[in-house]
This record gives C-alpha cells, structure tokens and sequence, in this order.
C-alpha cells in the first residue's frame, strides 16, 4: 500500500513587514525572500512527482506584485518570475484564505466575507486560477460557523488540525486522522482535510527522511484503504527553511531525497495533491471540529490563548467589533443613498481596510507587543469616518449624514495599492452582495467511494 503524502505550506508575511526588515534587518528580509525564492527553484524539472500545497496572505501578495518594491529587491530576487512560477498547476495547488491573515472566528462576521473576497481578487488576478478548491483557515483557527460561508465562496475542502477533530461516525485512529471526512453546519457541508500535528511538528523543526518514511509507515500499517498524510507548517519561518546551505534546508535534505526515492521505488508514499486524492478515494464518515488554531510555540491552540490570552489583546478584539459596525454601518447608509464615489465612498474604503488590516493575526500574536500596530489602524480608521461626520459613538445609533458645511478634506493616507489593479483587490472585490455558492462547486456526499485494494 502507498500513502499518499500532501505536503501544505503557509506563506505569510504581514502588511510593511519585509520593507521594514529591509530597513533594519536586511539579511533576515533576504532570508524569506531567498525561502520563498526556493520553492519553485527547488521543483523545477520534478513536475511529475512533486506536488505542494500553497497558501499565500494577500499582504504577501500584495507586497511581492508591489512595482516598487519588486524594484527593491530585484538582484535579490525576481518577485515578478517567483509569482509567474506560483502560477504551475503541475506543481502547486493554491490554497485560499484570508487576505489579511485574521483568525477568523476572532473577528466579526461581516469581516470574514470581506477577508475571503479581498483575497480572491488579488489571488485570481496575479495566480491565474478559474478556481480554488481548498481553504487555509490563518493559523488554521477554525470553527464549525465557518462552513456556510466557505461554501458560499465555493470551497470544496478545508484544512483543519488532528488536535480538534472528533468522529461522529464510528471510525478507528487510522482512519480520523489519515481520511477526509465530512462536516455539516447551518445546512451546508464541506469536506475536512486533518493535519497530522506529530508529523508536522517534526516537518517545522527538522528531519530525517528515513525517520518520516519509517513514522509514516508504522502510524498507516492497519489502515485497510489508501491513507492521505497531510502535513502542513510555514513555507517560509524558521531556520529549516530559511538555511541557504545546500543540503542544510528541507527542500535539499529532506524533499528533493524523498522525490528520489519515490522515482526509484523505494518509498512507501508518493506525493499528491488533495483534490486528486478526493477525486479518487472521496471523503468518508462526519466529524465535528472544536473551535481551534494550530499549535504554536507557546501554545496548544485550544481557545485561541495564543491571541486572546492578555486584556489587552482581548481589548483590541472588542475593539474590531465596535469598529466593524460603524464601518459596515456607514457602509450600508451610503449605498441606500446611492454614493458610491467621492470623498465620503473614499473614505468609507479607507475605514474598512484600515480595520481589515488590523485584524491580522500577527497583531495579537506576539503577546502584546504588535498590539499597538492594530490600534494604529483602527485609530487611522476612524479619523477617516470623523471626516465625513461620522465617529465612534454613532456606531450603534442612526448615522448622520455627511457634514455639509465643508468639503471632506482628501485622505492623507492613500490606499496602498499593488501590482493588480485596485479595483480587483479593494473596491470592486467589497460589494454588499453576498457570495452565491460556485455553479461548478462539487456535491457533498457521504457515499463512501470504493476502498483501494
């Protein structure tokens, strides 16, 4: 029996961050870059055995199609040649997720559909995909209320880790951890992917090939159908990574040697990519999935403590509430009176992705130490509503309209805009319109598929 190994990698870095790393740590900068540079280097010429699963932030995006700062770093790295590579469908299967890399269930509701549609549109335009069939939840926070939403963007599956997912239909260790399976909320259903957290944990921080192939082997040997092992960590943080030295890093000692092996017959796993593997084996028995994230090096990823564990950090995630409804609030009164131009849409714009940006995960993340960056954004927000007369203790009454009196002086910060066009990414890509469910989007089904012989 062969296992068939998914490989999933995030890439992740927050709005600013690699300019400001530049400025003051230019060889850390130059590190992730040369990491994500590696990838698709790494796999030229291995298009009929590699596969590697991608999710990329749309501030990782956004900042690598930026013509400024690909000028930058150009003899560094070519970030125009590095997305034009992403773009291999042999090679990559690319993950969607959220543009500003929330934890999604610790924002509001009406953000997540902000984040997802945002991504999509700065996604389909630089990564040249119809579609995106699989969903990275950032830093894999999940939650069950998620699903009716991902659905409606049209996901097919979603990555969730082995730590929370619990059977509802009778199944062995073997087959919770190493099969898809089906979860159901408010009436929609999605197909749930479980990172092995053991294994992936060992793929983070180092390890030998020999070590994965005998571990994957001893932990699949009872299974009686063809096991997926989906192992995901960042693509780009950490020294396992981010080594220069060849033979030092995990695509020259770890993946390239597995490659080898597998062209040879020697190993008992072959890589895949999961929409193939669905296509084939399917999804078998329901699951539900407590609330979570990943682990991280603090923290388990129960409850999400590793962003909400100080007042502060809980302060700042009340304070995405508040704003969030003044903004959609004045979102909403402005498209009843049908502006959708000017001074008061501009900086309505400003507000909301002010706000989106706040709610990065990177944020909360480090304790309280990125904290103030968020305040910074939401603070900058509402500055841009005070402008067209609206502040913060509108928020949960009618809102006015705009001040008359005086002309709304312009934005003093612009929205930053990359090398896709603006309308794609912000202002065409948040309409009010709900997301409607993909035409093309795969039926949810618990007919098991014919087990492998």
């Amino acid at each position: 029996m062969i296992a068939q190994h998914a490989l999933v990698l995030n890439l992740h870095q927050p709005a600013g961050n690699l300019e400001e790393l530049l400025d003051n740590q230019s060889w850390e900068a130059k590190e992730i870059l040369f990491a994500l540079d590696r990838i698709p280097r790494s796999l030229w010429g291995h298009e009929d055995l590699a596969r590697v699963h991608l999710s990329l932030s749309g501030t990782l995006l956004e900042t690598l199609s930026n013509p400024e700062f690909q000028e930058r770093v150009y003899g560094t790295v070519d970030c125009g040649s590095l997305l034009w590579h992403f773009q291999n469908e042999k090679l990559f299967e690319v993950l969607g997720t959220g543009y500003y890399h929330p934890v999604l269930p610790l924002i509001p509701e009406a953000d997540r559909e902000e984040q997802l549609r945002r991504w999509l549109g700065i996604a389909h335009h630089l990564l040249w995909r119809p579609r995106f069939q699989g969903f990275w939840p950032p830093e894999m926070g999940f939650s069950m209320e998620l699903i009716p939403l991902l659905r409606a963007f049209g996901y097919r599956y979603v990555m969730v880790d082995s730590e929370h997912v619990e059977p509802i239909s009778p199944m062995s260790w073997q087959e919770l951890r190493y099969r898809p399976h089906i979860a159901r909320f408010g009436g929609e259903a999605i197909t749930v992917i479980v990172r092995d957290r053991d294994l992936s944990d060992a793929q983070e921080s180092g390890m030998e090939l020999d070590w994965f192939l005998a571990e994957v082997a001893e932990r699949t040997k009872w299974c009686d159908f063809t096991p997926l092992v989906t192992t995901c960590t960042d693509g780009e943080n950490g020294g396992w990574f981010r080594n220069v030295t060849e033979g030092a890093n995990f695509w020259s000692a770890f993946y390239l040697p597995l490659l080898e092996r597998v062209a040879a017959g020697e190993a008992a796993i072959a890589p895949t990519f999961i929409s193939r593997y669905l296509d084939t084996y399917g999804a078998h028995g329901e699951v539900r999935v407590r609330t979570g994230a990943w682990n991280t090096g603090w923290h388990h990823g129960r409850d999400f403590t590793q962003w909400t564990g100080s007042d502060r950090q809980k302060q700042a995630i009340d304070a995405f509430a508040r704003a969030s409804r003044t903004v959609h609030d004045a979102r909403w009164y402005a498209t009843e009176r049908g502006v959708s131009e000017g001074p008061e849409a501009e900086a309505i714009e400003e507000a909301m992705w002010r706000l989106l940006r706040a709610e990065t995960s990177c944020h909360l993340y480090w304790g309280e130490a990125w904290v103030p960056r968020a305040e910074a954004d939401l603070e900058a927000g509402r500055a841009a509503l005070a402008r067209i007369g609206i502040r913060p203790d509108t928020a949960d009454a009618d809102l006015p309209a705009p001040e008359s009196e005086s002309k709304p002086e312009p934005a003093s910060d612009s929205v930053p805009v990359s090398g896709a066009d603006a309308s794609d990414i912000r202002t065409g890509a948040a309409g009010n319109d709900p997301p409607s469910p993909a035409p093309d989007g795969p039926a949810i089904s618990e007919t098991p598929a014919p087990k492998s012989s």
